[in-house]
């Protein structure tokens, strides 16, 4: 049996296991996916996607613990393969304490996961989306574990209005975070033969504030995050200096229509040293996207987005400047447990998801990807 296919085995038969025990109280939940990824033209996602692969494996374990009507205790274990990315390692997605005061304020702190837009400190549970790929211009399933949470802390809390209006959630938080040595970024790098041993990192704060309003589920808001990243390597090393990342967002839900939109913009400017040779590498990020999803009925979702990113510090003429997706999607749930994804993209661009090592004879400016994906979900 194929290593991934043997993992998704281990974590259902494990969750199963864990489910017909007494607890005491103690919540679990957890997934499993297998995917599939055929490109027509580039490998994409550091797979060999060209030829068809199903080198594309998770699966997680969540425990969570009230320990009283105020204070909950909890940890996310979590293992991916992701073409040449992740491996046999288990990492900690999140683990923190979460104490509430009241209805409008509370605090956590350990790692906790890092709000940023309409999914970033969703995007690791899968079965909550139709999408088997979010938009990849702002979360980047490569480089997702850098960016779903930071050790430090976080106050939150919930401002109610009036009936009518709704209420207003905010959030803020403060810590530090570490680029993922399994991850894209660090590929990246080493692709360029910068090889870190050590995961760069720094130390990052932000926050976000939505309006929500409950009676026609109607949500508008904006984050904020400030990051930094230093790290040193055998070859050399990587600065970022100061940066930051603005999203304004909105997501509506009327009966069985879905849908949503979010900006953003990000400059970043990383500074790599090769050996004594500095390369700054100019990027203005604008992102933005819209998408759409459409209950056919209990079991089956229709969607789709249209994603667009360009470097506008660059010539955006240039492929590499900018990458378009526009996506179709379904989802079919076959029973509580289980369910499948289907869907198609058509990718015009190829700033993101592509790397060198896996794409040895260059990259052509379009490539339609066709994944697939079956998951698991307690």
């Amino acid at each position: 049996m194929p290593r991934p296919l043997r993992l998704l085995v281990c974590v259902c038969l494990w969750s199963s296991a864990l489910l017909a025990q007494d607890l005491q109280g103690i919540q679990i939940h957890g997934f499993a996916t297998q995917g599939f990824l055929f490109s027509s033209n580039n490998n994409y996602l550091s797979m060999k996607s060209s030829q068809g692969s199903l080198q594309w494996t998770e699966g997680a374990v969540s425990l969570i613990d009230s320990l009283n009507d105020r204070l909950r205790i909890g940890i996310q274990l979590h293992m991916y393969q992701l073409g040449d990315l992740g491996g046999p390692n288990v990492q900690v997605d999140w683990a923190s304490g979460d104490y509430k005061i009241n209805d409008h304020f509370g605090f956590r702190a350990g790692k906790v996961k890092t709000v940023t837009g309409l999914f970033n400190d969703s995007q690791d549970v899968d079965a909550l989306f139709l999408w088997i790929l979010l938009p990849q211009s702002m979360y980047p399933i490569d480089n997702r574990s850098f960016l779903l949470s930071h050790l430090g802390g976080e106050i939150y809390g919930d401002l109610p209005l009036t009936t009518r209006v709704g209420s207003l959630l905010y959030r803020g938080y403060a810590g530090n975070t570490n680029l993922d040595l399994t991850g894209g970024y660090i590929k990246l790098f080493a692709d360029n033969g910068l090889v870190f041993t050590t995961p760069p990192g720094g130390r990052t704060y932000g926050g976000d504030l939505r309006w929500v309003v409950p009676w026609n589920k109607l949500t508008v808001g904006t984050s904020v995050r400030d990051q930094v990243v230093d790290g040193s390597a055998p070859g050399g090393r990587l600065h970022l200096a100061p940066f930051l990342i603005l999203s304004e967002y909105a997501q509506v839900q009327y009966k069985k229509l879905y849908g949503a939109v979010e900006f953003r913009r990000a400059p970043i400017n990383p500074v790599p040293t090769f050996g004594t040779v500095t390369v700054p590498i100019p990027l203005d990020q604008r992102i933005w996207y819209v998408m759409g999803s459409y209950q056919i009925s209990e079991r089956l979702q229709l969607g789709s987005y249209y994603s667009h990113y360009i470097n506008a510090a660059q010539n955006t003429a240039l492929p590499n400047n900018y990458a378009k997706d526009w996506d179709l999607s379904g989802r079919w749930n076959l029973n509580d447990y289980f369910y499948v994804k289907l869907e198609e993209h058509f990718l015009h661009g190829t700033a993101l998801g592509y790397y060198t090592s896996t794409n040895p004879g260059g990259l052509k400016p379009r490539s339609n990807i066709l994944a697939a994906k079956i998951g698991f979900s307690f």
